[in-house]
């Protein structure tokens, strides 16, 4: 059903094709969520006079295409919603941990990638941590804890057998203590415009052991758990589960965060949800967010964040208003491909 205006779009459109040639952005593999989010990003690029990007494809040619900015808007921090953000982002990835995967490019040129997102995100809560602790106070259920430090692309040890064994890590993590002197953290996971159907690692037998030894699962052997959309979720909560039981924390949450419009993740969190047992002390929690609750929270006391946020991720109206724009007037002169037929009673 296509929505009223100013109320909330429940479902998105499917995208005429020469809208999307007309801003650089026409990839017929997308999804529909992916479609409308890239044009979104195109969008966002023009309205403030950005230089198109562009990317090697399959047959090894260089091609523009609208969701990405230039080398040069990149390296001025552009693809961040503020200076602030650029910054810390760019300091991030210089003292990134050791073996941690961040691509500089993506990072800096990518508008749909969720890397930028996580930094445009979270990166002021870093920086007033009181304001991050009420932020998941809000989110989180049974949340107590003051944060004390916001960490990226984190792992407590690639490779490292005690753990996972891997090189699985978090988009971010908060690390926080409670009342009672525990010590806990906030994994995230960071969604924009993915389809939880990227290439599945090769899996190791320690995370079967682990599975086994969680707690976590109504079926820890269960074949699903192996494969997308929920693999990815299933290595996260091992890797976060074994941080407790290794004595690094108390207490901890895997929270995903993601488009409430990208019905791939929403479904595929769906799924794992059912997967899990209910939650007990000394297990790790698995919370699902919808990018736009968590917006919401900060424009309580950000409203300047959280409305670029919302314009630069979630205004899928302004997708909308370029339909609009693009539209066939009814009644309109159509091009003659032959003549017209004589009514069936015509002399």
């Amino acid at each position: 059903m296509a929505p009223e205006f100013g109320k909330p779009i429940h479902q998105l459109p499917l995208i005429p094709a020469d809208v999307l040639k007309k801003h650089r952005v026409h990839e017929p593999l997308d999804t529909r969520f992916r479609s409308a989010a890239r044009l979104l990003q195109a969008l966002w690029r023009e309205d403030r006079d950005l230089p198109i990007g562009s990317y090697v494809n399959e047959d090894g040619k260089r091609r523009k295409l609208g969701s990405r900015i230039s080398p040069a808007a990149g390296k001025a921090g552009r693809n961040f919603l503020t200076p602030e953000i650029a910054h810390t982002a760019r300091r991030e990835a210089v003292y990134r941990e050791i073996g941690a995967l961040i691509d500089k490019e993506r990072l800096a040129t990518n508008l749909l990638s969720s890397m930028p997102l996580t930094f445009s995100l979270l990166a002021p809560w870093g920086h007033a941590l009181e304001r991050a602790s009420s932020y998941l106070v809000e989110l989180l259920p049974a949340f107590t804890g003051g944060a004390l430090q916001l960490l990226f692309e984190h792992s407590p040890g690639r490779g490292n057998p005690k753990f996972t064994g891997d090189y699985t890590a978090f988009d971010a993590l908060i690390r926080y203590s409670d009342f009672h002197g525990r010590n806990g953290f906030v994994a995230f996971e960071i969604k924009y415009s993915e389809s939880m159907r990227e290439p599945v690692p090769e899996l190791k037998p320690r995370h079967a052991e682990l599975s086994d030894a969680s707690g976590l699962f109504t079926e820890p052997a269960a074949a699903a758990l192996r494969t997308n959309p929920l693999q990815q979720l299933w290595r996260e909560h091992l890797l976060a589960q074994s941080m407790i039981d290794n004595g690094l924390y108390d207490e901890g949450y895997l929270v995903v965060i993601a488009p409430s419009l990208n019905y791939h993740v929403q479904d595929a969190a769906e799924a794992y949800q059912a997967q899990l047992r209910e939650p007990e002390d000394g297990k790790v929690r698995f919370v699902n967010l919808t990018l736009e609750d968590v917006i919401e929270t900060i424009r309580l006391s950000d409203q300047a964040h959280a409305e670029a946020l919302h314009h630069r991720y979630c205004d899928f109206w302004l997708v909308d208003g370029e339909l609009e724009r693009n539209a066939p007037t009814f009644g309109q002169a159509l091009p003659r491909t032959r003549q017209r037929r004589k009514p069936a009673n015509a002399g």
